[in-house]
């Protein structure tokens, strides 16, 4: 692909120190793009619920990358992008890469809303990543040795957060991604149960999956104490996404990128090579 040869507007990350966007980040400074991060925690601040901070983050961009937390499915996500997406086009902002959510029908307006909004478009579809399990809702769960989910049965082909940022930042910087829905996917499916299994090879103990139902999960996730649209989002997942309508392969890395995706059992031995996966006092594997 040829990189766009753009003028001086910076580069909007919005979200861009969560798991996407911190790489996204990451990748665009490596290229030398002016880079702008945006967030909560970011030195330009930036609420998803406090229009007023929107505008200096527009400022002078030129391209964004959106990034919705916690998810495009929580209520109310619809209107927001909305106005940020009529706020960043009134700004001057000519260039606009959606990360969306498989399978979810909310995220699929938020999409039309970008695809409406006049200016050149790209949206990375992408559903479980791989690092939740690394850096994300389920570490704790892996450090404890199960994996206690309601999860049943049915495969999810988890992506690698690496591969969503790559397909991110070539379509934020390169010519041929323009009007592109990227279906991004790993090369193959996993049930929790075998993801599990990969889990405990590489950390070299075991970790096993634990299926319950659906209402114990909510009960736990509510007493833990975790935010109001945490617990809603995981509900969501669990009781909608998570059903078999995102078992198949996407293309997505592949036509973006002209490459394979990563495998879960890299992401694997890279997670146990750096130490996340280390318990206090680790199982042998049986």
């Amino acid at each position: 692909m040829k990189t766009m040869k753009s003028a001086a507007g910076a580069t909007l990350v919005v979200g861009g120190t969560g798991k996407t966007g911190r790489r996204v980040a990451e990748r665009l400074q490596a290229r030398g793009v002016h880079t702008r991060i945006a967030s909560r925690s970011a030195d330009m601040p930036f609420d998803w619920n406090g229009p007023s901070t929107w505008d200096a983050a527009l400022e002078g961009v030129t391209a964004a990358y959106i990034s919705y937390a916690p998810d495009l499915a929580i209520p109310g996500a619809t209107d927001a992008v909305g106005a940020f997406v009529e706020k960043a086009v009134a700004h001057g902002v000519r260039r606009l890469v959606l990360l969306s959510g498989r399978g979810e029908e909310e995220a699929r307006a938020c999409e039309r809303i970008v695809q409406g909004a006049g200016v050149e478009w790209s949206i990375v579809r992408a559903s479980w990543f791989m690092q939740n399990f690394s850096e994300g809702e389920f570490l704790g769960m892996v450090l404890q040795g199960a994996i206690t989910l309601p999860a049943g049965d049915v495969p999810e082909p988890f992506i690698d957060v690496n591969d969503i940022a790559d397909v991110a930042v070539a379509a934020l910087t390169e010519e041929g991604h323009a009007s592109q829905v990227y279906e991004v996917t790993g090369p193959r499916m996993l049930t929790f149960n075998q993801l599990a299994r990969e889990i405990s090879g590489a950390a070299g103990r075991d970790v096993r999956f634990r299926g319950i139902t659906h209402q114990a999960f909510v009960r736990a996730v509510v007493d833990s104490g975790a935010p109001d649209d945490l617990v809603w989002l995981l509900n969501y997942l669990f009781e909608t996404v998570l059903d078999g309508r995102n078992a198949w392969l996407g293309d997505g890395v592949q036509r973006a990128l002209g490459r394979q995706p990563a495998d879960f059992t890299d992401f694997a031995r890279r997670s146990a090579e750096s130490g996340v996966w280390d318990a206090a006092a680790p199982k042998p594997v049986t």
